[in-house]
């Protein structure tokens, strides 16, 4: 999915999660296992490695990383998602897309299920970007529902960027073009996960003209 703006501005990518809701999400992942765990941490600093040298449209230069880590983020804290192949799989899943990871490295180090949920995370940079978008609208439906909801965490991470401002080289007629996609996105996928689109129905419903 396109690089976005990220500003320093963790109270919106970030919201302020209950204590009481953050303990029982550290006890859910403890519960998940040593090797779920393993696999989580190898994917970051795997998608770490290669988008080391990569930054977010904004003009401080923010960090790539930061946005599959935001993304795994809102799955665990927002969605309550803690199955560890999606957790993964959201920390790899621009690997592909904006690297010069291959598909093939992907399902070596971690397993076909990943492998499967980054392929259908992943655009096809040769095809122009309004096809692309188009192509995401009719073939997100079809798609794992692990892969679902990497999409969904995946536009509300952007869209709230969006909300902190505008990115390097968007004017306002990209950004509401970007609102109305996800709109589409989202409806197209309806029954995912009811937190998600609730949380999504809101920000576009905020930001729509």
């Amino acid at each position: 999915m396109e690089q976005l703006n990220s500003k320093d501005d963790s109270s919106i990518l970030y919201p302020v999660i209950d204590e009481n809701k953050s303990a029982s999400y550290s006890v859910n992942l403890i519960h998940s296992g040593p090797e779920d765990l393993a696999l989580i941490v190898k994917a970051a600093d795997f998608a770490a490695r290669r988008h080391r040298n990569q930054k977010r449209k904004d003009l401080a230069g923010t960090p790539y990383i930061n946005h599959p880590i935001g993304v795994a983020y809102i799955l665990t804290n927002e969605a309550k998602v803690f199955d560890a192949i999606t957790l993964a799989a959201a920390m790899l899943h621009d690997t592909v897309e904006d690297t010069k990871t291959t598909f093939v490295e992907i399902n070596e180090q971690f397993g076909q299920e990943v492998h499967d949920i980054v392929r259908e995370c992943t655009e096809d940079k040769s095809q122009p970007r309004e096809i692309r978008r188009r192509m995401m609208v009719e073939s997100a439906p079809t798609h794992s529902h692990k892969a679902k909801l990497v999409h969904l965490a995946d536009i509300l991470y952007n869209l709230r960027d969006l909300e902190c401002g505008t990115p390097l080289g968007w004017d306002r007629g990209r950004v509401q073009q970007y609102f109305r996609w996800s709109k589409e996105v989202v409806a197209s996928i309806k029954g995912t996960n009811d937190n998600l689109e609730a949380l999504l129905d809101d920000i576009i419903n905020r930001n729509l003209k």
